[in-house]
């Protein structure tokens, strides 16, 4: 597992990572198109180098990092335990400046995410889990204590949303919930991070993400008392399962 010390040393190089994003945030920056046509910008690239330096400097476990995903599947699989990183989840939210990205660095264990750090530069956030023990936020110098919040009979469902990403399913699911449902928009995997903290009930996802966008967040949610499931399913959302690095639709529920 992981050690207090590393704990610590990987919520360092997230707030580093993050503090070259904003330098870059502050100021006109480069946007190029990757080969699935989604944007990657010039900070992308700075967090990854600092995130990848950082955990190759307090650990020798193998790094699978949005900006490096070409790691063959035959090496992948031999993977037990590894670090899994997005420098900057929420790159179209990144260019719009709404401060709603983030940095992620997971630790996964035989495909189950075991310790994640989920940073917000703009809104000074640090969502925390580990499974071990529990989740919490840093906020203005304050560590608290997070858990997720079950929702009451009667009581308005909170449902958090993408921004950026919405499609048709989603109104039937919010149909199928039956009562009256809040939507909330958010970005990035901060979504994740609110059902965490209790602000929403649950987040569906029917749509397209990768392993890097969810892992360290999902660390941060089953810490806090929820759940990460395949939709239609009661199955857990894992990791490193499959050569794909897609995820199958998944909701977050408390």
């Amino acid at each position: 597992m992981i050690t207090s010390q590393q704990i610590q040393q990987v919520i360092d190089i997230a707030h580093k990572a993050g503090a070259a994003i904003m330098e870059i945030y502050s100021r006109d920056f480069n946007i190029e198109e990757k080969a699935d046509t989604s944007p990657l910008t010039e900070a992308d690239l700075a967090a990854h180098h600092i995130i990848v330096d950082g955990l190759k400097s307090i650990s020798e476990l193998p790094i699978l990092s949005e900006e490096s995903a070409s790691i063959s599947w035959q090496e992948r699989q031999t993977w037990q335990q590894y670090w899994l990183v997005d420098p900057l989840d929420g790159t179209k939210e990144f260019i719009k400046k709404n401060g709603e990205f983030t940095v992620n660095i997971a630790l996964i264990d035989n495909g189950v995410p075991v310790f994640g750090v989920v940073y917000a530069p703009v809104l000074e956030k640090t969502y925390v889990g580990n499974a071990n023990q529990g989740a919490y936020v840093i906020e203005n110098g304050e560590q608290k204590v997070i858990k997720v919040q079950p929702h009451q009979s009667g009581e308005t469902w909170q449902v958090v949303g993408s921004r950026s990403h919405q499609s048709p399913e989603i109104q039937a699911y919010l149909d199928a919930l039956g009562g009256e449902t809040n939507l909330v928009a958010m970005g990035s995997s901060l979504k994740l991070c609110l059902v965490a903290e209790g602000v929403a009930h649950v987040y569906p996802r029917l749509g397209p993400t990768s392993e890097w966008d969810t892992g360290a967040a999902q660390a941060v949610v089953e810490a806090a008392g929820g759940k990460v499931t395949i939709h239609d399913s009661a199955e857990a959302l894992r990791y490193n399962q499959k050569e794909s690095v897609l995820n199958p639709y998944f909701v977050v529920s408390c």
